[in-house]
Protein backbone atom coordinates (compact mmCIF):
# COMPACT_ATOMS: atom_id res chain seq x y z
CA UNK A 1 0.00 0.00 0.00
CA UNK A 2 1.23 3.23 -0.85
CA UNK A 3 1.32 6.13 1.00
CA UNK A 4 -1.43 8.10 -0.77
CA UNK A 5 -3.83 4.85 0.28
CA UNK A 6 -4.34 6.88 3.31
CA UNK A 7 -7.16 8.80 4.31
CA UNK A 8 -7.87 10.84 7.31
CA UNK A 9 -11.37 12.10 8.03
CA UNK A 10 -12.97 14.51 11.11
CA UNK A 11 -14.30 12.61 13.46
CA UNK A 12 -15.50 12.97 16.61
CA UNK A 13 -15.48 16.74 17.87
CA UNK A 14 -11.75 17.66 18.42
CA UNK A 15 -9.96 14.22 16.84
CA UNK A 16 -9.23 12.71 13.93
CA UNK A 17 -9.60 9.28 12.52
CA UNK A 18 -7.16 7.72 9.94
CA UNK A 19 -7.94 4.51 7.74
CA UNK A 20 -7.21 3.22 4.79
CA UNK A 21 -9.62 4.14 1.68
CA UNK A 22 -9.97 0.35 0.38
CA UNK A 23 -13.66 0.37 2.08
CA UNK A 24 -13.05 -3.49 2.34
CA UNK A 25 -10.04 -2.83 4.60
CA UNK A 26 -11.62 0.13 6.48
CA UNK A 27 -14.93 -2.20 7.19
CA UNK A 28 -12.70 -4.83 8.49
CA UNK A 29 -10.58 -3.06 11.33
CA UNK A 30 -11.98 -4.12 14.67
CA UNK A 31 -8.77 -2.64 16.70
CA UNK A 32 -9.16 0.64 17.69
CA UNK A 33 -5.94 2.61 18.78
CA UNK A 34 -5.98 6.13 20.15
CA UNK A 35 -2.81 8.22 20.15
CA UNK A 36 -2.74 11.00 22.57
CA UNK A 37 -0.98 14.01 22.66
CA UNK A 38 0.96 15.50 25.17
CA UNK A 39 1.35 19.39 26.81
CA UNK A 40 0.62 22.17 24.72
CA UNK A 41 0.41 19.41 21.82
CA UNK A 42 3.76 18.05 20.20
CA UNK A 43 6.86 19.14 19.35
CA UNK A 44 7.91 18.59 15.57
CA UNK A 45 10.96 19.96 14.14
CA UNK A 46 10.53 23.00 11.89
CA UNK A 47 14.87 23.50 10.95
CA UNK A 48 17.11 21.35 12.51
CA UNK A 49 17.22 23.45 15.30
CA UNK A 50 13.94 25.06 16.25
CA UNK A 51 10.89 23.32 18.03
CA UNK A 52 7.54 24.76 17.29
CA UNK A 53 4.46 23.82 18.40
CA UNK A 54 1.56 22.38 16.28
CA UNK A 55 -1.40 20.39 16.44
CA UNK A 56 -0.18 17.79 14.18
CA UNK A 57 0.42 15.18 17.22
CA UNK A 58 0.99 11.58 16.01
CA UNK A 59 -0.32 12.14 12.58
CA UNK A 60 2.71 10.51 10.81
CA UNK A 61 2.87 7.68 12.92
CA UNK A 62 -0.59 6.99 12.81
CA UNK A 63 -0.43 6.60 8.91
CA UNK A 64 2.52 4.47 9.63
CA UNK A 65 -0.04 2.00 11.96
CA UNK A 66 -2.83 1.97 9.22
CA UNK A 67 -0.21 1.43 6.32
CA UNK A 68 1.22 -1.69 8.03
CA UNK A 69 -2.03 -2.97 9.36
CA UNK A 70 -4.68 -1.78 7.05
CA UNK A 71 -7.46 -4.19 7.57
CA UNK A 72 -6.69 -4.69 11.18
CA UNK A 73 -6.65 -0.90 12.77
CA UNK A 74 -8.92 1.68 12.83
CA UNK A 75 -6.40 5.03 14.69
CA UNK A 76 -7.94 7.97 16.14
CA UNK A 77 -5.71 10.51 16.63
CA UNK A 78 -6.98 12.59 19.42
CA UNK A 79 -6.96 16.34 19.70
CA UNK A 80 -9.93 17.20 22.31
CA UNK A 81 -7.13 18.27 24.91
CA UNK A 82 -5.12 20.68 22.52
CA UNK A 83 -2.91 23.92 23.12
CA UNK A 84 -4.11 25.80 26.56
CA UNK A 85 -6.52 22.55 27.18
CA UNK A 86 -3.73 20.73 28.27
CA UNK A 87 -3.57 23.04 31.36
CA UNK A 88 -6.62 22.09 32.94
CA UNK A 89 -5.52 19.23 34.45
CA UNK A 90 -4.88 15.44 33.96
CA UNK A 91 -8.36 14.73 35.72
CA UNK A 92 -10.24 17.07 33.31
CA UNK A 93 -8.38 16.13 30.48
CA UNK A 94 -8.79 12.51 31.01
CA UNK A 95 -12.42 13.04 31.43
CA UNK A 96 -12.36 14.66 28.17
CA UNK A 97 -10.35 11.99 26.45
CA UNK A 98 -12.95 8.84 27.81
CA UNK A 99 -15.70 11.37 26.55
CA UNK A 100 -14.52 11.32 23.52
CA UNK A 101 -13.49 7.80 23.12
CA UNK A 102 -16.73 6.73 23.53
CA UNK A 103 -17.96 8.91 20.86
CA UNK A 104 -15.70 6.99 18.37
CA UNK A 105 -16.84 3.56 19.57
CA UNK A 106 -20.11 4.47 19.44
CA UNK A 107 -19.71 5.92 15.62
CA UNK A 108 -17.75 1.92 14.75
CA UNK A 109 -20.17 -0.67 15.96
CA UNK A 110 -17.78 -3.28 14.95
CA UNK A 111 -15.01 -2.24 16.82
CA UNK A 112 -13.62 -5.49 19.65
CA UNK A 113 -10.41 -4.45 20.93
CA UNK A 114 -8.78 -1.10 21.61
CA UNK A 115 -4.56 0.10 22.53
CA UNK A 116 -3.81 3.29 23.52
CA UNK A 117 -0.43 5.21 22.64
CA UNK A 118 0.11 8.40 24.62
CA UNK A 119 3.04 11.02 24.52
CA UNK A 120 4.00 12.89 27.31
CA UNK A 121 1.43 13.83 29.96
CA UNK A 122 -0.94 12.58 27.57
CA UNK A 123 0.09 8.61 29.22
CA UNK A 124 -1.45 10.30 32.79
CA UNK A 125 -4.43 11.28 30.94
CA UNK A 126 -4.63 8.02 28.99
CA UNK A 127 -4.25 6.52 32.52
CA UNK A 128 -6.77 8.28 34.14
CA UNK A 129 -9.08 7.98 30.92
CA UNK A 130 -9.16 4.18 30.67
CA UNK A 131 -10.17 4.47 34.64
CA UNK A 132 -13.33 6.12 33.77
CA UNK A 133 -14.20 3.53 30.91
CA UNK A 134 -12.97 0.38 32.84
CA UNK A 135 -15.81 -2.04 33.01
CA UNK A 136 -14.90 -5.19 35.53
CA UNK A 137 -15.87 -8.49 34.45
CA UNK A 138 -18.92 -10.31 34.66
CA UNK A 139 -18.99 -13.11 37.65
CA UNK A 140 -19.84 -16.36 37.71
CA UNK A 141 -18.84 -17.25 34.08
CA UNK A 142 -18.09 -20.73 34.39
CA UNK A 143 -20.89 -22.13 32.84
CA UNK A 144 -20.84 -19.49 29.91
CA UNK A 145 -19.55 -20.56 26.02
CA UNK A 146 -16.02 -19.60 25.01
CA UNK A 147 -17.60 -16.77 23.02
CA UNK A 148 -19.91 -15.31 25.92
CA UNK A 149 -16.68 -15.21 28.15
CA UNK A 150 -14.80 -13.63 25.83
CA UNK A 151 -17.69 -11.05 26.20
CA UNK A 152 -17.82 -10.72 30.16
CA UNK A 153 -14.22 -10.16 30.78
CA UNK A 154 -13.34 -6.47 31.82
CA UNK A 155 -13.38 -3.84 29.11
CA UNK A 156 -12.45 0.02 28.39
CA UNK A 157 -15.56 1.36 26.85
CA UNK A 158 -16.62 -1.85 26.31
CA UNK A 159 -13.69 -3.22 24.00
CA UNK A 160 -11.15 -5.84 24.75
CA UNK A 161 -7.46 -3.77 26.13
CA UNK A 162 -4.67 -4.70 24.32
CA UNK A 163 -1.43 -2.72 24.01
CA UNK A 164 -1.32 0.30 26.98
CA UNK A 165 1.90 2.60 25.45
CA UNK A 166 3.42 5.26 27.10
CA UNK A 167 6.48 7.27 25.34
CA UNK A 168 8.04 9.66 27.64
CA UNK A 169 5.84 10.26 30.17
CA UNK A 170 6.48 11.19 33.77
CA UNK A 171 4.58 8.64 35.84
CA UNK A 172 6.36 9.31 39.12
CA UNK A 173 5.74 13.29 38.24
CA UNK A 174 8.41 15.85 37.74
CA UNK A 175 8.82 17.02 41.26
CA UNK A 176 12.50 15.15 42.22
CA UNK A 177 16.06 15.19 41.72
CA UNK A 178 16.74 15.30 37.96
CA UNK A 179 13.15 14.47 36.79
CA UNK A 180 12.65 17.50 34.87
CA UNK A 181 16.40 17.38 33.51
CA UNK A 182 16.21 21.27 32.18
CA UNK A 183 16.74 22.00 36.01
CA UNK A 184 20.42 20.83 35.76
CA UNK A 185 19.59 19.00 38.80
CA UNK A 186 20.13 21.85 41.06
CA UNK A 187 17.94 21.25 44.11
CA UNK A 188 17.27 25.45 44.75
CA UNK A 189 16.21 25.63 41.12
CA UNK A 190 13.94 21.96 41.75
CA UNK A 191 12.48 23.43 44.94
CA UNK A 192 12.03 26.67 43.15
CA UNK A 193 9.78 24.92 40.65
CA UNK A 194 7.29 23.52 42.80
CA UNK A 195 6.53 26.46 44.48
CA UNK A 196 5.80 28.30 41.07
CA UNK A 197 5.05 25.61 38.11
CA UNK A 198 1.31 26.26 38.42
CA UNK A 199 1.76 29.93 37.57
CA UNK A 200 3.36 28.46 34.50
CA UNK A 201 1.27 25.10 33.64
CA UNK A 202 -1.53 25.96 36.44
CA UNK A 203 -3.64 22.78 37.11
CA UNK A 204 -1.54 20.29 35.11
CA UNK A 205 1.55 21.79 36.60
CA UNK A 206 -0.08 21.07 40.04
CA UNK A 207 -1.00 17.60 39.61
CA UNK A 208 2.91 16.60 37.75
CA UNK A 209 4.81 18.21 40.92
CA UNK A 210 2.10 16.47 43.06
CA UNK A 211 0.77 20.00 44.77
CA UNK A 212 -2.37 19.65 44.34
CA UNK A 213 -4.99 19.56 47.76
CA UNK A 214 -8.16 18.99 45.69
CA UNK A 215 -11.04 18.96 49.40
CA UNK A 216 -7.70 17.70 51.07
CA UNK A 217 -7.34 14.51 48.93
CA UNK A 218 -3.75 13.02 48.39
CA UNK A 219 -2.27 14.25 45.24
CA UNK A 220 -3.43 12.17 42.30
CA UNK A 221 -0.98 10.78 40.90
CA UNK A 222 -1.24 8.80 43.89
CA UNK A 223 -4.91 8.52 44.28
CA UNK A 224 -4.10 7.01 40.57
CA UNK A 225 -2.61 4.06 42.02
CA UNK A 226 -5.52 2.76 43.62
CA UNK A 227 -9.16 2.53 42.16
CA UNK A 228 -11.07 5.40 43.61
CA UNK A 229 -14.41 5.47 43.44
CA UNK A 230 -16.11 5.20 40.50
CA UNK A 231 -12.63 5.52 38.24
CA UNK A 232 -10.96 1.30 38.14
CA UNK A 233 -7.01 3.21 37.60
CA UNK A 234 -5.32 0.22 38.30
CA UNK A 235 -7.53 -2.26 37.85
CA UNK A 236 -7.85 -0.73 34.02
CA UNK A 237 -4.24 -0.68 33.46
CA UNK A 238 -3.90 -4.49 34.71
CA UNK A 239 -6.54 -5.23 32.23
CA UNK A 240 -4.19 -4.41 29.09
CA UNK A 241 -2.62 -7.61 27.63
CA UNK A 242 0.68 -5.10 27.46
CA UNK A 243 1.67 -2.00 29.27
CA UNK A 244 4.94 -0.89 27.77
CA UNK A 245 7.25 2.07 28.38
CA UNK A 246 9.23 4.18 26.44
CA UNK A 247 12.06 6.37 27.61
CA UNK A 248 15.04 8.76 26.68
CA UNK A 249 18.12 7.51 28.52
CA UNK A 250 19.58 11.32 27.55
CA UNK A 251 18.96 14.39 26.05
CA UNK A 252 15.27 14.48 27.01
CA UNK A 253 15.00 18.44 28.90
CA UNK A 254 11.53 17.39 30.04
CA UNK A 255 11.03 14.18 31.35
CA UNK A 256 13.97 12.28 33.05
CA UNK A 257 14.93 9.02 32.50
CA UNK A 258 13.51 7.60 36.04
CA UNK A 259 10.37 8.77 35.86
CA UNK A 260 9.55 7.51 32.31
CA UNK A 261 10.57 4.36 32.81
CA UNK A 262 8.81 3.74 36.39
CA UNK A 263 12.43 2.82 37.97
CA UNK A 264 14.26 3.97 41.24
CA UNK A 265 17.67 5.61 40.78
CA UNK A 266 19.69 2.49 41.56
CA UNK A 267 17.59 0.44 39.06
CA UNK A 268 18.67 2.32 36.09
CA UNK A 269 20.37 0.18 33.51
CA UNK A 270 23.56 0.63 32.61
CA UNK A 271 23.12 0.86 28.19
CA UNK A 272 25.14 0.24 24.59
CA UNK A 273 24.87 1.57 21.45
CA UNK A 274 21.86 -0.39 20.07
CA UNK A 275 20.68 -3.69 21.06
CA UNK A 276 17.91 -4.01 18.12
CA UNK A 277 19.36 -4.48 14.85
CA UNK A 278 16.08 -3.27 13.51
CA UNK A 279 15.84 -0.38 15.63
CA UNK A 280 19.23 1.04 16.29
CA UNK A 281 17.86 3.70 18.86
CA UNK A 282 17.05 1.23 21.33
CA UNK A 283 19.60 0.33 23.78
CA UNK A 284 17.94 -1.73 26.59
CA UNK A 285 14.49 -3.93 26.63
CA UNK A 286 13.22 -5.12 30.20
CA UNK A 287 10.31 -6.97 30.94
CA UNK A 288 9.40 -6.70 34.16
CA UNK A 289 7.01 -9.02 35.96
CA UNK A 290 4.41 -7.70 38.23
CA UNK A 291 5.36 -7.33 41.85
CA UNK A 292 3.45 -7.76 45.18
CA UNK A 293 4.17 -4.80 47.53
CA UNK A 294 2.86 -4.86 50.88
CA UNK A 295 3.67 -1.00 51.56
CA UNK A 296 1.91 1.73 53.20
CA UNK A 297 3.41 5.17 52.38
CA UNK A 298 0.20 7.10 51.72
CA UNK A 299 0.76 9.46 54.94
CA UNK A 300 4.39 10.42 53.49
CA UNK A 301 4.94 13.87 52.11
CA UNK A 302 9.01 13.36 51.56
CA UNK A 303 9.38 13.66 48.21
CA UNK A 304 11.62 10.37 48.33
CA UNK A 305 8.91 8.37 49.56
CA UNK A 306 6.45 9.90 47.60
CA UNK A 307 8.13 8.46 44.58
CA UNK A 308 9.25 5.29 46.13
CA UNK A 309 5.36 5.00 46.56
CA UNK A 310 4.54 5.64 42.82
CA UNK A 311 7.50 3.02 42.06
CA UNK A 312 6.22 0.78 44.23
CA UNK A 313 2.32 1.19 43.13
CA UNK A 314 2.67 1.05 38.96
CA UNK A 315 5.25 -1.81 40.03
CA UNK A 316 2.15 -3.94 41.03
CA UNK A 317 1.47 -4.65 37.22
CA UNK A 318 4.02 -6.15 34.88
CA UNK A 319 6.20 -3.63 32.34
CA UNK A 320 8.32 -3.78 28.99
CA UNK A 321 10.52 -0.92 29.65
CA UNK A 322 12.22 -0.15 26.06
CA UNK A 323 15.45 2.78 26.55
CA UNK A 324 16.05 5.07 23.69
CA UNK A 325 19.03 6.83 22.64
CA UNK A 326 19.50 9.67 20.06
CA UNK A 327 22.62 10.03 21.14
CA UNK A 328 24.28 9.94 17.62
CA UNK A 329 21.33 11.96 15.69
CA UNK A 330 21.10 15.36 14.43
CA UNK A 331 18.27 16.21 16.72
CA UNK A 332 19.07 14.64 19.48
CA UNK A 333 18.43 17.43 21.50
CA UNK A 334 14.85 17.71 20.71
CA UNK A 335 14.75 13.71 22.14
CA UNK A 336 11.63 14.80 24.00
CA UNK A 337 9.55 15.00 20.55
CA UNK A 338 11.56 13.00 18.60
CA UNK A 339 10.87 9.78 20.50
CA UNK A 340 7.03 10.37 19.23
CA UNK A 341 8.30 10.42 15.22
CA UNK A 342 5.67 12.47 14.30
CA UNK A 343 6.99 13.52 11.05
CA UNK A 344 8.72 12.02 8.23
CA UNK A 345 11.84 14.69 8.69
CA UNK A 346 12.12 13.56 11.93
CA UNK A 347 12.35 9.90 10.90
CA UNK A 348 15.06 11.60 8.40
CA UNK A 349 17.36 12.58 10.83
CA UNK A 350 17.29 10.09 13.55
Amino acid sequence: MKQSDICSSEAAPGGENIFSSDESDASSADHLVVMVNGILGSVYLKSSSLPCYSSADWKFAAEQFVKSLPDRVFVHRSERNAASQTLDGVDVMGERLSEEVLEVIKQKPNLRKISFVAHSVGGLVARYAIGRLYRPPRENTEDLSVENREEARATIGGLIPMNFIAVATPHLGSRGNRQVPFLFGVSALEKAAVLVIHWIFRRTGRHLFLTDNDDGKPPLLKRMLEDDGDCYFMSALKSFHRRVTYSNVGYDHIVGWRTSSIRRNTELPKWEDSVNEKYPHIVYEERCKACDFDQDLTNSNDTNDVEEELVTGLSRVSWEKVDVSFHNSRSRFAAHSVIQMSSQHQRSTV
